[in-house]
């Protein structure tokens, strides 16, 4: 998959501007505030229906804009050509319209142009709170997969709805005890779907993460576990028994869960502990092992979608050279090369060591929404 071609119009500070990136690596440079970052934000949103950082549309409107559009084509790797365009207006609702037809609701066009980012907001992943190691998962899963995302999205419901019951019952309101038995049926069904996928993903993933992270560095052994909010989980265990499993320790749990008003038991409590050299990481790593383990998540990622979809999914990268040694910096230019397209933004123009020996295009973006091939 690459991106021939996207348009911005009055998105955040490109009042209009046309980018053109070519197959392969892509440098893009500039001074800070010159917009490198809002390049890569306008192809993840033709991508995957959003901003980086969940940002609001209304956050990504230029300013004294009432719209915003972005216009888009990609090619797949069959060269059929994909047309993606994104519109926001104050006061009315965003529209994306994927190949002329108008895409309702924006989850079906997920997986549609795979995309895998790197941003360096992106560390909470390895050092931040267990929900943004799930929405790792959620992104990574969701675009090859989509049972997963559409179970991930009823689970959502039914745990609002769970969680409304559950403060019913708290207050000692006239509810039947046996509807949330009901409900415990619903949500055990989902969270096994949701939790075996995500198993399934970690053991194919896991092992095309350490053979990445061997190429960024000798020193370290990496490991990945699930922490699962019903405990240990093997493995090779099924969907069906992980269903038995969740709908027991939603019976165990029944009395404290109404003490509480909310769901104790599923896969939105769960989390991923990562390891170097036996020790977690968010603990003991520094600042460069936290960025090389995060960029080697990132590969793999990449690697992973590409073994699923057979496509080689978009590789968007901002600001990844921060502190990395120029060896680490050379070694994943040379990974990137065999990564289809890649677009990385910099504050300064490279070009020494072997990254000179690679194919790298490198195009100067000046304030004034100007992008000068060098």
């Amino acid at each position: 998959m690459i991106v021939q071609q996207i348009q911005y119009e009055n998105f955040r500070n490109h009042n209009f501007i046309t980018f053109q990136p070519e197959g392969g690596v892509n440098l893009v440079y500039g001074s800070n505030g010159s917009g490198k970052t809002t390049l890569l934000e306008g192809i993840h949103y033709c991508a995957l229906t959003k901003g980086f950082n969940n940002a609001t549309d209304s956050e990504c409107l230029a300013f004294d804009s009432d719209f915003f559009k972005l216009e888009s084509t990609f090619l797949t790797k069959l060269e059929n050509p994909v047309t993606v365009k994104v519109t926001y207006s104050k006061g009315r609702d965003k529209q994306i319209i994927v190949n002329n037809g108008d895409v309702k609701p924006f989850s079906r066009h997920i997986g549609t142009v795979p995309c895998i980012t790197f941003s360096p907001s992106e560390i909470v992943i390895v050092n931040g709170a267990p929900a943004d190691r799930r929405r790792f998962l959620d992104n990574a899963i969701s675009q090859t997969n989509r049972r997963y995302l559409d179970d991930l999205l009823t689970y959502r419901r039914v745990l609002q709805q769970r969680n409304i019951l559950l403060i019913q019952l708290h207050e000692k309101k006239n509810i039947d005890n046996d509807i949330l038995s009901i409900w415990n049926e619903h949500l055990s069904r989902l969270s096994a779907s949701i939790v075996h996928a995500r198993i399934q993903f970690l053991t194919l993933f896991s092992h095309i993460f350490f053979e990445m992270y061997s190429q960024l560095s000798t020193k370290e052994s990496p490991f990945i576990i699930y922490r699962s909010s019903i405990g240990i989980i093997d493995s090779r265990i099924s969907s069906s028994d992980l269903y038995s499993l969740f709908l027991r320790k939603c019976e165990e749990s029944k009395s404290a869960e109404i003490f509480r008003s909310q769901t104790l038991i599923g896969p939105h409590r769960d989390d991923l502990l990562f390891l170097l050299n036996g020790k977690e990481v968010k603990k003991y790593a520094s600042q460069g092992q936290l960025r090389t383990f995060l960029i080697s998540i990132k590969l793999a990622q990449h690697r992973y979608v590409d073994q699923m979809l057979g496509e080689k999914p978009l590789c968007l990268l901002d600001d990844i050279f921060s502190e990395l040694d120029s060896s680490r910096i050379d070694d994943i230019f040379s990974i990137l090369e065999t990564c289809g397209q890649s677009i990385i933004t910099s504050t300064e123009k490279r070009g020494n060591g072997k990254i000179s020996s690679i194919s790298l295009k490198i195009l100067q973006l000046k304030k004034g929404s100007k992008i000068v091939k060098n």
